[in-house]
């Protein structure tokens, strides 16, 4: 454990930043403050504990890192995730959650890799989980065998 201490000046909203950037870069477990008056100036003294093992830096550049699909799937594999993008953002607003609530963009991308997708290959995913597949594994499948439908449909019109 290591501990870094922070002096706030109660009246200045500039030093809030290094605080928080500090807060979002290690794993904290506990915090300590108190209002000190030094002076004329009255000032928060924050003690923070915290672990520094890299876990919490790693996992937020890695957050960051925007991937490209179109460049790491194959182009029928991207075809696929675009198609399941799609029919995400319609569970997604039928639910009222977020995309990302419904399935990652990462979750998606192994799926479109899936020779065949059903619920129980999808549960063979990193990150979905029997709850995501009771929600929205079957609704997806329906979804994706109906837009298919519709695509074979037009081929033939």
């Amino acid at each position: 454990m290591q501990i870094k201490f922070f002096t706030i000046p109660v009246l200045s909203s500039n030093e809030e930043d290094a605080i928080n950037k500090f807060l979002r870069s290690v794993k904290v477990p506990e915090v300590k403050k108190e209002l000190v008056s030094v002076g004329a100036g009255v000032y928060w003294a924050i003690c923070v504990v915290f672990l520094n093992d890299g876990r919490a830096e790693s996992c937020q550049s890695a957050s960051r890192e925007k991937i490209e699909y179109k460049t790491v799937l194959s182009e029928a594999d991207f075809k696929q995730f675009c198609i399941l993008r799609k029919l995400r953002k319609q569970l997604s607003d039928d639910d009222a959650v977020p995309a990302f609530a419904v399935f990652t963009d990462s979750e998606l991308a192994e799926i479109a890799k899936l020779s065949e997708i059903n619920p129980s290959m999808m549960k063979t995913i990193k990150g979905i989980g029997a709850k995501k597949i009771d929600k929205y594994g079957e609704k997806m499948c329906k979804l994706l065998m109906e837009f298919e439908d519709n695509e074979k449909g037009r081929l033939f019109d």
